[in-house]
């Protein structure tokens, strides 16, 4: 079985397994990183958002093979403390209901407000549009992603 090696949350870490084997099983199963969430499968509701180089990703599609030797950041490496912006915007304006939704949600703004740090509204509804939350909490989330973008001026 072939080894990748990727850095996880700032950490050199390296795995054997399949080539097609799917990024979010191997954060999931054989890292114990389970912020990040099965939703669908095949990329469409965001519950799997990572970021990859950076960007915003679905890790129910990307393969091992695809991500060798990069860099991913999990919800669990995007701040130890929950003390991220976007983290704080969200405790504040209250926005889980369920919170299933929330670690992709989180992963996606915090992407999308890195590369827009005064996003209008249209712009924000825009870049979270791909993120199904069953709860229809979007509403707050919009909210709470204006006031992380406020916080991180």
């Amino acid at each position: 079985m072939p080894s990748y090696t990727v850095t996880i949350n700032g950490i050199a870490t390296t795995v054997a397994v399949s080539a097609d084997t799917p990024v979010l099983w191997v954060l999931r199963d054989q890292l114990n990183l389970v912020g990040t969430k099965f939703g669908c499968g095949i990329a469409q509701c965001g519950a799997c958002t990572i970021h990859l180089e950076g960007n915003a990703v679905r890790s129910c599609s990307l393969t091992m093979e695809q991500v060798n030797g990069k860099e991913i950041t999990t919800i669990e490496g995007l701040s130890k403390e929950g003390t991220h912006p976007v983290q704080v915007a969200w405790k504040e304006i209250d926005v889980p209901q369920c919170g299933y939704c929330q670690a992709g949600q989180i992963m996606t703004a915090s992407a999308f407000l890195k590369s827009n740090p005064n996003p209008s509204e249209e712009e924000i509804k825009n870049a979270m549009h791909g993120n199904i939350c069953r709860c229809a909490s979007y509403q707050r989330i919009q909210k709470a992603v204006k006031k992380a973008a406020e916080g991180m001026a």
